[in-house]
């Protein structure tokens, strides 16, 4: 399948700025989704208002406790990490927390002047900034996700705590692009409610597949 090119900004541009709030950056294997199994560069970046129940990392809520690094920091940092065997680049996993509350034009032209492939996970609440290859939307019923991001979207993975969330899911499959993926993906503390579930599901519905988060099966981060 042929990746996307995704260049957005808000309708108002935002200021630039020269650093963000890191929780953590780490090279790991992506875990859900389209790209998941692929090599991935994750940076997640602190704040979020969305406030998910059953968030995993709601360490990263507050974006006060987390340091402001600059972007050079970030990408310098991000290439010690990498190994470099001169064959492709992973991919760059920018999330959060909600990473859309932070302007992103700057990270993400640094990243793909480097030659890096630039995916973004979000709820969609806030603006939609940066330069993308690959725009992952994971709506909440917390804060619902704005409309502009709904056509750029490449991938609507949408995880499911309830049987409600398979109307939540139809809801937005309907507003996305029909090109944009669809990924149903059983919230991890109700897997074994879920899953059965969510498998009837696909295969009455087959234009959704399955998300499973991989990381924490083979217990990577």
């Amino acid at each position: 399948m042929t990746t996307l090119s995704n260049t957005v900004s808000s309708a108002q541009p935002l200021q630039e700025i020269s650093t963000l709030p890191v929780m953590e950056q780490f090279y790991t294997i992506q875990g859900e989704g389209f790209y998941q199994g692929r090599a991935a560069y994750f940076i997640r970046l602190g704040g979020c208002d969305v406030g998910c129940v059953w968030c995993d990392v709601k360490e990263s809520w507050d974006a006060s406790i987390h340091p402001q690094k600059s972007i050079s920091t970030i990408i310098g940092q991000m290439k010690a990490d990498i190994p470099g065997n001169g064959h492709k680049k992973p991919i760059v996993v920018v999330t959060g927390g909600e990473p859309l509350m932070h302007n992103l034009n700057e990270l993400t032209s640094a990243l793909q002047q480097d030659g890096f492939e630039t995916n973004i996970e979000t709820s969609g609440s806030h603006p939609l900034t940066g330069h993308w290859n690959w725009i992952c939307l994971s709506p909440k019923k917390f804060k619902a996700p704005l409309d502009e991001i709904l056509i750029p979207a490449n991938e609507l993975k949408v995880v499911v705590f309830n049987k409600s969330d398979f109307g939540w899911a139809e809801k937005y499959a309907a507003l996305v692009s029909p090109s944009c993926k669809l990924y149903l993906q059983p919230e991890w503390d109700k897997v074994a409610e879920m899953m059965p579930l969510i498998i009837d599901y696909i295969k009455e519905n087959p234009q959704w597949e399955l998300s499973i988060q991989l990381h924490k099966y083979i217990q990577v981060p």
